[in-house]
């Protein structure tokens, strides 16, 4: 039977994410303040097994993610009225910044508001078979930056830690899109040694980074040798922009699979947005920049604040 029968006006919020960060490929995903939002608009008791949607802003392309996270949970069951649903994100499609993760995920939390609360393990290992990772599924269920890992027996596992309140995302966002399938085509079916080992110490060196606040080594600790340099070909001025350097420019990095491209400042942020455009205009594609902060998890402490204008 259905675990809750007071389904009208509930409202899921989901935050959007971008994943890797640099070298943490499947590994690391930070959660950010922009949002799927999902409300129950009616409920039918009358009619039975049924989802039906009104997408406010954007429609999917192809497959209604949340449709489709609702059902893997629901394994056939059709014990729960017709709910009608409306939609809005602010999550662009195709951009590398989680829109996928957070529908996947506000179909979970819907399974969960018709048939009750979910352990995060079975959320996350069911969000690794939609989503072919869980990272970005990992940031949109726990907040801040989450680390996950696959176990050995196919489950995840996955914890968040806070990210600092004054350190932003300034975010550069193509108008065009690159598909994940895609993006993920391109990577090496192998890697040397060397390459593993440099991305293992810049995981680390960027986990303790963000953690302490210092940002002496962030540049270093975003740098990548694993799905970036195989990716560059695919996302228009990823190259150049990796090359950037300004006193306040902290890092830069390709924003999950891309076309996104982000860069981390504590203060300055729209010089930092105009210097990453600056290196853009010449490609002649109309992008959107945007300063962004983490959606960390409740009660997280913040490491001490430099404003960022």
């Amino acid at each position: 039977m259905m675990g809750r029968p007071d389904l009208d006006g509930i409202e899921i919020t989901v935050p959007g994410s971008i994943a890797n960060l640099g070298p943490g490929l499947d590994t690391l995903a930070l959660a950010v303040q922009i949002y799927l939002r999902v409300r129950i608009a009616s409920v039918s008791p009358s009619q039975r097994g049924s989802l039906e949607f009104h997408f406010e802003t954007q429609a999917p392309h192809q497959e209604n993610r949340i449709e489709t996270a609702f059902h893997l949970l629901a394994n056939g069951r059709s014990d729960f009225p017709l709910i009608q649903l409306e939609v809005n994100s602010d999550i662009p499609m195709g951009a590398g910044l989680g829109s996928s993760a957070a529908a996947t995920m506000a179909g979970f939390r819907l399974y969960e508001a018709v048939y009750g609360k979910q352990s995060n393990e079975r959320l996350l290992t069911a969000a690794s078979h939609l989503e072919g990772h869980a990272d970005n599924a990992a940031a949109a269920l726990l907040g801040g930056l989450a680390v996950c890992c696959q176990k050995q027996n196919g489950s995840l596992a996955a914890f968040s830690l806070p990210w600092p309140e004054s350190l932003r995302l300034v975010v550069l966002t193509p108008d065009i899109t690159l598909a994940t399938h895609t993006s993920r085509a391109a990577l090496p079916e192998s890697v040397t040694l060397e390459a593993a080992v440099s991305n293992m110490q810049r995981v680390l060196l960027l986990v303790q980074s963000i953690q302490s606040g210092d940002d002496s080594l962030l540049m270093e600790a975003l740098a990548d040798s694993l799905h970036q340099p195989a990716r560059e070909s695919l996302v228009p001025g990823l190259n150049s922009a990796l090359r950037l350097s300004h006193p306040d420019l902290l890092g830069v990095f390709l924003g999950g699979s891309g076309p996104s491209i982000v860069a981390l400042a504590r203060k300055r942020c729209d010089y930092i947005a105009e210097l990453i455009a600056e290196s853009y205009r010449p490609l002649g594609i109309p992008f959107r920049t945007s300063v962004l902060r983490a959606h960390n998890p409740v009660n997280a402490p913040f490491s001490a604040a430099i404003c960022c204008s």
